[in-house]
């Protein structure tokens, strides 16, 4: 880990400066994974701009000098995200949700030329000192390009960084599948399809 490393923590960021070294890398990290997964896992610029401006997500940033190599957003609120279901949580949570424990990775993510060079741990072990310390329940979602089997991957990363500070344990919580019906370009209809009946009825 470069002695030069360390980490800065931020909420409601409104510096258009720090926003736009922050996009850079955010841009920068996402790029080996926008064309591998069907998810929309990258955000645009607005929205971008939008989770660093909330009051309720916690920004973490590791540095190397002046540049930034790492970050991760930790929503506090999963009832402000658009990603996770509060009914879900306040059901088959309830205690940790009220309790407001219920917290959300938004992203993690680590310039490509830093991997290899304890980003990650340097960040993993600040943010998570803080989720640990107010006994959180961290979820977090990753793309099967970083988890293509229920064991390793992202998932194993993580748990590996959180028992670096605390006790903790991997609890899954859903899987989500996506498939497409594939029609072929000059589509023939079977016998009796009553296509153009079909399409022509009105819509009650």
């Amino acid at each position: 880990m470069s002695p030069s490393m360390h980490v800065t923590r931020h909420s409601a960021v409104f510096d258009p400066t720090l926003i736009d070294r922050l996009w850079a890398l955010y841009s920068r990290a996402y790029l080996p994974v926008v064309e591998s997964t069907v998810t929309h896992e990258m955000l645009d610029r607005q929205e971008f701009t939008l989770q660093l401006r909330s009051s309720v997500n916690r920004v973490w940033v590791v540095w190397e000098g002046a540049l930034p190599v790492a970050m991760t957003v930790i929503s506090t609120d999963v009832r402000a995200t658009r990603w996770l279901s509060e009914h879900f949580f306040a059901k088959n949570f309830p205690e940790r949700f009220a309790a407001g424990q219920v917290h959300y990775v938004v992203w993690a993510i680590v310039d490509p030329d830093y991997v290899a060079r304890g980003a990650v741990v340097h960040l993993g072990k600040h943010c998570l000192a803080v989720e640990a310390e107010e006994g959180a329940l961290l979820v977090f979602d990753t793309p099967e390009v970083n988890q293509p089997r229920e064991t390793g991957g992202s998932a194993e990363l993580l748990l590996r960084l959180a028992r670096m500070v605390s006790d903790a344990d991997l609890v899954p919580i859903s899987v989500q599948r996506y498939y497409a019906i594939s029609f072929p370009t000059q589509s023939r209809y079977r016998d009796g399809a009553d296509v153009e009946h079909v399409l022509q009825r009105p819509i009650s």
